[in-house]
């Protein structure tokens, strides 16, 4: 069976047993027990799980929300665009000199409009500059912004940012999907 490693914040954290129940008998699911949080830890994670346990065959990940996060007393985001592109496209080159060739990177899932400290359009920019680096380096976007951002009052729970259970449930449907394709 193929290793499929997921990787990222609290996003992934509430969909990845899902996955790994959906994949049961056709893929070895697994994945760092912590919050990927910021881009730049989500990098150190990515690299400690390769030296720690080797490379996976498949990576989905996704990074961004702790990036885009602008909370006071601090000034702007927590991630310029120009970090977190940098950011990613170093996971990116830590993921391919390990030798994993099939990598899916899931783009930011949406806050509900009530969320203080992000919004539509920060997510919409971050989701976009990251969705630019995939195109350049031809790995595939699986888009659960989207997923959620059509589905805020099911999908977003009451502190305006996680997913409730149908939410998480919806993002490892496509999750899933997506790995399948590399099965």
């Amino acid at each position: 069976m193929k290793k499929v490693l997921i990787l990222g914040d609290s996003i992934s954290m509430g969909y990845r047993e899902y996955v790994k129940e959906a994949l049961q008998g056709r893929a070895d699911v697994v994945y760092s027990e912590g919050n990927g949080c910021f881009s730049k830890w989500a990098l150190w994670m990515v690299n400690n799980w390769i030296r720690t346990n080797g490379a996976p065959d498949i990576v989905h990940w996704n990074s961004g929300i702790w990036d885009m996060m602008n909370e006071p007393p601090l000034e702007g985001n927590f991630s310029t665009l120009e970090e977190y592109s940098h950011n990613l496209s170093c996971i990116i080159q830590v993921l391919r000199t390990a030798g994993v060739n099939d990598i899916i990177f899931a783009t930011t899932t949406y806050p509900d409009p009530e969320k203080e400290g992000l919004d539509e359009g920060t997510v919409s920019r971050y989701n976009a500059c990251a969705c630019s680096l995939m195109e350049r380096e031809r790995i595939p976007v699986n888009d659960l912004g989207s997923l959620v951002r059509e589905n805020i009052a099911d999908y977003i729970c009451d502190d305006h940012l996680h997913l409730t259970d149908a939410g998480y449930r919806a993002c490892a449907k496509k999750v899933t999907e997506a790995v399948e394709r590399y099965l």
